[in-house]
């Protein structure tokens, strides 16, 4: 292996939400070594695109595997029924050394050979027609303060894979454990390559972290209609919020269709309206949001800040108690992604 650690950039479910086309072209424009998405039609995409370093599809399904030998895609084999029915697609075709990975489960449970199937995965690579580029596993609790039990068993178990792996695959493959927080919380355990997906919109799962890293998007919406509303009216829909005094309520034309669910009304998070804080208030609405703006000198037309400069997503997230990564993907189409370099 070259004495460098590889950088595999995540960007999985629309690049978490963000603008696909144009940050995938930006990373590879950096020099990230490879891309990675959850599935095989999000690697097809980016081959739409003229991508053409490689990309690694973590969790392909048995059913799309002749199309992501088609878009010469490279699959994670994550169990024995995926890495038999790819090995059958790619004989019938005649290829050969064709490149996939291996992912190991060893404690978080979801996907994953057990350790205990490496000798059937060393049995059957004799007749694969497989080139083995990695090998990988992932933490379970990889922001969880160190001493974590379960990622100093899991890493120990990765150690052993990598140890038997070294021995019985020629070439030899190449060794990633870390996503995001794991750079920050095991650095010394970053193998030969690491794969980090949140971290590139500036976010690692403690605010300790973030502080390290630069959040990469804003979403902003703007005022579309101003209602004065006198004490006591209810607002939204099933009388979410009842005004406490003669207010101002400004709407604004976002609302859980675009991602901003109903946890995040109402009273529970603020938004940000010439540099002031304030609140949503009332059940958000499929389309829309009210927030009161109760002496605030605002018209229709001026901008809201819902996270970027003020607050970042991870900070408006936790007040829904939810997550930056939840919030991002769920980011609808309607919102227009603006890509400034």
């Amino acid at each position: 292996m070259e004495d460098k650690t590889q950088f595999i950039a995540v960007v999985k479910a629309n690049a978490y939400g963000s603008a696909l086309g144009a940050f995938v072209q930006h990373l590879v424009h950096l020099g990230v070594d490879a891309l990675a998405v959850a599935y095989t039609e999000e690697g097809t995409q980016l081959r739409a695109l003229g991508i053409q370093i490689p990309i690694l599809v973590f969790y392909p399904q048995i059913s799309t595997l002749s199309e992501l030998v088609a878009n010469n895609l490279e699959p994670c084999l994550y169990n024995q029924a995926v890495f038999l029915a790819l090995k059958n697609i790619l004989l019938h075709e005649g290829r050969t050394d064709y490149p996939v990975h291996l992912k190991y489960n060893t404690g978080l449970n979801r996907i994953g050979f057990l350790p205990e199937e490496a000798a059937w995965v060393f049995d059957q690579i004799r007749t694969a027609p497989f080139q083995i580029h990695s090998v990988y596993s992932h933490l379970a609790a990889s922001e969880e303060k160190r001493p974590s039990t379960l990622s100093d068993q899991q890493i120990k178990s990765f150690q052993k894979i990598k140890s038997l792996h070294l021995e019985a695959i020629t070439p030899q493959p190449y060794f990633h454990l870390l996503n995001s927080s794991g750079v920050f919380n095991y650095p010394e355990y970053q193998f030969d390559a690491v794969r980090c997906g949140i971290a590139l919109h500036g976010y690692a799962n403690k605010a300790e972290w973030d502080c390290e890293l630069r959040p990469v998007g804003v979403l902003k919406s703007s005022i579309c209609q101003i209602t004065q509303v006198k004490k006591g009216a209810s607002v939204g829909y099933d009388h979410g919020w009842v005004t406490p005094k003669d207010s101002s309520i400004a709407t604004l034309p976002i609302g859980h269709a675009d991602g901003i669910g109903r946890h995040f009304g109402p009273s529970q998070a603020p938004v940000y309206l010439h540099g002031k804080a304030v609140p949503i208030i009332g059940n958000v609405c499929m389309d829309m949001v009210m927030v009161d703006v109760t002496g605030v000198d605002c018209q229709l037309g001026d901008e809201v800040e819902i996270f970027g400069t003020h607050q970042n997503a991870s900070e408006f997230a936790l007040q829904a108690n939810t997550i930056s990564y939840e919030l991002l993907t769920q980011l609808g189409p309607r919102i227009v992604r603006k890509w400034q370099p």
